[in-house]
């Protein structure tokens, strides 16, 4: 009888049971992962050969220095330690490899290893060099293949990106505009801003500009017209398109001090990476006559698609070989590569940043 109605009661629930609907699944989030992007300007990677129309004199062996040309033109260098690299650097394939696996060591000492998932790069002389760095010395990044475009700065420095995200569309190069007030001849010495659309993880497209601002030397104007520019760009972007520039804006702190530079031009449009993170951060150029240091690197950034900057991510990273010197106990600063001892990477830190998506 127990037997029975033990029956008769597993009956009556698998049919109820079967009359009731399953609740519909619930669809997860996927996780996003997110994207980390170096601002880098290595210092003269050049090649070993001489490029028509660009002046790499002082990159060459010093087997090809020795004619009455070369040496003439070197004497005319008004700075001297310009002048003495110019006539007796011997920028040879040692030299150049040794370089390469230093700037690559500077790439590689975040993300465990692999670096970030973005680099602007700044001061690469042409494609080849740079395709040189990314497949004989970053292939733990597995990075695709460079972004450079071909400027008109007189020395052959350009602009580039080294990205794992896959490029949204062609890159463009824009020439910086200048009014009529600064001579032609100091157009020469600038570099173009680099505009790149790179595919996010979830489909977005995010826009870099990597920049290299004229040098402090020049005219204060030539910087204005610079951010104008970049701002423009920006300006003609999709609505909600998460965005940045990153490489050296050449703004000194006392320019900055003098003219406010930042204020007037940046933090109206952008935020500043170093101003909300990294807060025991000097800066990352160090000028040693004055005890001074400048933000001359900058990652910059724009919100868009639900993506922000992390501000507890933003760092100077410094610990590679080579990669600093003591200027103080305890104090480090960039250190600059010289060819005497074959020591040093770059003159300039890189800045590390990380964006995500809201809510990740």
């Amino acid at each position: 009888m127990n037997k029975l109605k033990l029956a008769i009661g597993a009956a009556c629930l698998s049919a109820c049971t079967a009359d009731v609907e399953a609740p519909p699944e619930t669809e997860l989030p996927v996780s996003v992962s997110p994207v980390s992007i170096m601002a880098f300007n290595v210092e003269n990677l050049f090649d070993t050969t001489d490029d028509a129309g660009k002046d790499d004199k002082t990159f060459l062996p010093l087997a090809m220095k020795q004619g009455d040309a070369h040496i003439a033109e070197c004497n005319e260098i008004e700075v001297d330690r310009w002048r003495r690299q110019c006539l007796e650097w011997d920028w040879n394939d040692e030299a150049l490899a040794i370089k390469l696996e230093r700037v690559a060591s500077a790439i590689l000492q975040v993300n465990d290893g692999r670096g970030p998932d973005i680099v602007a790069l700044q001061e690469i002389e042409n494609l080849g060099i740079l395709e040189r760095l990314r497949t004989e010395h970053l292939q733990a990044a597995g990075y695709g293949p460079a972004v450079l475009i071909e400027g008109q700065d007189l020395r052959g420095i350009d602009v580039a990106f080294l990205s794992r995200l896959p490029l949204a569309g062609d890159p463009v190069l824009h020439d910086l505009r200048f009014d009529d007030s600064i001579p032609k001849e100091r157009e020469q010495d600038t570099r173009g801003v680099l505009q790149a659309d790179f595919e996010l993880p979830d489909g977005n497209t995010l826009t870099g500009f990597s920049v290299h601002f004229p040098a402090p030397f020049h005219p204060t104007e030539m910087r204005e017209a610079a951010y104008r520019h970049l701002n423009t760009l920006k300006s003609a972007l999709p609505d909600n398109r998460p965005s940045f520039a990153a490489g050296d804006f050449n703004t000194t702190s006392v320019e900055d001090a003098d003219k406010d530079m930042l204020g007037r031009f940046v933090r109206n449009e952008w935020t500043i990476a170093h101003e909300v993170g990294c807060e025991e951060c000097p800066g990352t150029s160090y000028f040693q006559p004055r005890d001074d240091w400048s933000f001359l690197d900058m990652v910059i950034w724009s919100d868009g698609g639900g993506w922000t900057l992390d501000a507890d991510s933003v760092a100077i990273p410094k610990d590679a070989p080579e990669q600093s010197r003591e200027i103080k106990p305890g104090i480090l600063a960039p250190k600059r590569f010289d060819m005497t001892g074959m020591s040093g990477i770059s003159d300039h830190y890189p800045v590390l940043v990380t964006i995500s998506r809201a809510g990740e």
